[in-house]
Order: C-alpha cells, then sequence, then structure tokens
C-alpha cells in the first residue's frame, strides 16, 4: 500500500534529509506520473513490481545525497519549473530573493538591459525575463553543460535571451547593462559541508571559491561598474556571515545606495549598490 511504502521510506532518507517525506512524496508521484494530491487520496493503491523497482533505486539515490531536483530532473523556481541536471546547481528558494529584488528594482524602466552572470539552469535570467518581456536579457556562464540546460529552459519557457559562454564579463564585451545579479561560488574550500552528502552531488565549481569563499564576490563588485550603465545597479547573492565584506567591496569599487537584503531565513542573504547619487 502507498502509506505504508512511504513511510518505510521517508524512516530511510530522515537520516540525510529534513524534509524526508516530502522528498519521498514527491520521488513516488514522479514514478507513478500522479501529483502529490493524488498519493493522498489513492494511498490504499499497491504498487506493481517494476513501479516498487523504480521507486527504491530513486529512495536509494536520495539516501547517497542526490538531490531530488537531480532525481525528478527538474526544480520549480519563482514561477516555472525549470530543468537541472548534474551540471547546474539547484536553484534554492532564497535564491528567488533576486528575482523579487530585480523586478522591483527594474520597475519603471523601458527595456532594461540585464545580465546574469554564472547563470546555471537560468533560473535567475529566465525568470526576470518571463516577468519583463520588454527586457534585453544576457546570460553567461563557462560551463558547457550548464549553458545547454539553460538553453533547453529558455526554449522550452518561449524566452527571449540571449546566451554567452564564458567566464563572467569576457563574453559581453564593452556592453552596459541597467542591472547585473549572480549567484556566484561562495562557499570556502574548507567549508566542512562540502564533504556532506547535500552538497557534494552538485558542481564543486559553482559552489566554492578562493579566499574563504570571497574571491568571485570581490572580483564582481570591482568589475561591474565597467559594465553598467550611468545608474546601473548590481545584486549579489553571498553567504550568511559575508555581507560585510560584500558591503565593503562595493564600496570600495565606488557604489552607492548599498542595500543588504534577508532571506527566508532572516539571514543577511544578497547584497546590492547603484552607481550615481
Amino acid at each position: 500500500m502507498i502509506q505504508t511504502i512511504l513511510q518505510q521510506a521517508s524512516v530511510r532518507i530522515a537520516a540525510l534529509s529534513d524534509s524526508a517525506r516530502l522528498d519521498a512524496e514527491l520521488l513516488l508521484a514522479h514514478v507513478l506520473e500522479w501529483t502529490r494530491a493524488q498519493l493522498h487520496a489513492r494511498d490504499d493503491t499497491a504498487l506493481s513490481a517494476d513501479r516498487l523497482d523504480a521507486f527504491e533505486r530513486l529512495v536509494t539515490r536520495r539516501c547517497d545525497g542526490e538531490p531530488v531536483a537531480y532525481l525528478l530532473g527538474y526544480r520549480d523556481f519563482w514561477k516555472s519549473r525549470f530543468s537541472v541536471g548534474p551540471g547546474v546547481l539547484v536553484p534554492r528558494p532564497d535564491t528567488e530573493l533576486l528575482v523579487e529584488t530585480a523586478i522591483q528594482w527594474l520597475s519603471g524602466l523601458e527595456r532594461p538591459r540585464v545580465l546574469d552572470l554564472g547563470t546555471g539552469s537560468g533560473a535567475i535570467g529566465l525568470s526576470i525575463a518571463l516577468e519583463r518581456p520588454d527586457a534585453d536579457v544576457d546570460l553567461v556562464d563557462r560551463s558547457q553543460a550548464a549553458l545547454a540546460i539553460a538553453e533547453a529552459n529558455r526554449s522550452r519557457l518561449g524566452v527571449s535571451a540571449r546566451l554567452l559562454a564564458g567566464s563572467w564579463f569576457d563574453p559581453v564585451g564593452t556592453a552596459r547593462y541597467d542591472l547585473i545579479l549572480a549567484n556566484p561560488p561562495y562557499v570556502a574550500p574548507d567549508d566542512p559541508h562540502l564533504a556532506g552528502p547535500a552538497l557534494r552531488h552538485e558542481p564543486v565549481e559553482a559552489l566554492v571559491a578562493a579566499n574563504h569563499g570571497l574571491a568571485d564576490l570581490q572580483t564582481l563588485a570591482a568589475q561591474a561598474p565597467q559594465h553598467l550603465m550611468p545608474r546601473g545597479q548590481v545584486l549579489l547573492e553571498h553567504g550568511y556571515d559575508q555581507g560585510p565584506a560584500v558591503r565593503a567591496a562595493l564600496r570600495q569599487a565606488g557604489f552607492g545606495r548599498i542595500e543588504t537584503f534577508r532571506d527566508l531565513a532572516a539571514l543577511e542573504r544578497a547584497t546590492g549598490g547603484g552607481l550615481g547619487d
């Protein structure tokens, strides 16, 4: 019966995940091609041997730390569903803060130019493009695997955006933007979480940065002014304890109007600033 199967899977997954029951339900719904509501409505249904075996394989992979999003092949983010895979970081709910802030900042600007650096699955930039169809949005990533996933998402969502291959600002040349966003690597190389099951399946190059996790954040802050319109703005996601360092980097680069935004847990998660008065 479905309820018994879910309970047994939840107990196994609980050693790894704080959302074990949800994880189990999502995986079983995926195998059965049902919604979670259908799972609850049909909780006395018996599974075929093939479906039970398929579910068991997914649970085993989840217990090994593989993200649910990789097992499902997608992650819901902002208002859309994005394909994801081992080549990209799984979009986190806290990162929706960048999209929400960007939409507010772009309000009143006609045909704004937006640059999403280290785009990964494209979740940030494509979400903004969906909210602002008039925007000129560029997505940059140095990983060809990530760009392939971002292009698949762009095509499926029917979004107009340009994908560029390269490291940070290299592919955009002398182009200037109204808003630059990035969720760069900001985990320190010696962070113990990297060895844990929660992160070991995600691409390390999308997670880790030198100088205690600050190297890429400092590079982006320093180089952003060369690629911004006169009153352009930059917004960077960072670790919960990196706000002071990012604010300092932005001040040093000449930014004003510096503001830090808190995530769903009330932790400092993103900091931005603008050029001009």
